[in-house]
């Protein structure tokens, strides 16, 4: 199973879609989740020492640690990542005992299509998730305004997270 994250709406969407359909071709089960979509309330402490971890966190969480990998297409916002997803993250890190417990040896590609270059909010997740203990690929996806997205390298892309993730990637030289 792979999840992937959609932090924004209209564009983002759109590539998400197209990465899935990739995924799907390759026989990989997916589901896509809209971090807007779950409405998740902004996290402090004091709401989850009064309310505790929302359910829809928790049941996030859960599909979480069932996925073989996530894909995360994110807008860059200020030159880094948007308020909606450093928001989930903020919950799903109070989860358990281990705060990483959730990324720790996932497989994770990077996306975005984003106002201008998206190169921010690219090296702003790779730290955070590598730091997280993830798997971050080295290649991720990326389209602007002024750079369509070509779809043969997206195929391409997802093609070999799909191999390193299912540790059937054969390395060539």
């Amino acid at each position: 199973m792979y999840l992937i994250f959609v932090s924004s709406l209209e564009k983002n969407v759109e590539l998400s879609n197209m990465i899935n359909d990739s995924l799907e071709s390759f026989g990989k089960h997916t589901e896509v989740i809209n971090l807007v979509d779950l409405n998740i309330p902004m996290y402090d402490s004091f709401k989850e020492n009064n309310d505790g971890v929302p359910e829809v966190v928790k049941s996030l969480a859960s599909k979480m640690d069932k996925a073989r990998g996530y894909v995360f297409v994110t807008p860059e916002y200020n030159f880094s990542i948007p308020p909606v997803q450093t928001n989930a993250i903020a919950w799903l890190s109070r989860i358990g005992d281990d705060f990483r417990k959730l990324f720790t040896m996932k497989y994770i590609l990077l996306a975005t299509h984003s106002g201008k270059g998206g190169q921010d909010v690219c090296n702003a997740m790779r730290t955070q998730f590598s730091k997280l203990g993830s798997m971050v690929m080295p290649r991720e996806i990326i389209e602007t305004h002024q750079k369509d997205i070509d779809s043969a390298a997206v195929e391409r892309v997802v093609k070999k997270f799909a191999d390193v993730a299912n540790n059937t990637c054969i390395i060539s030289h």
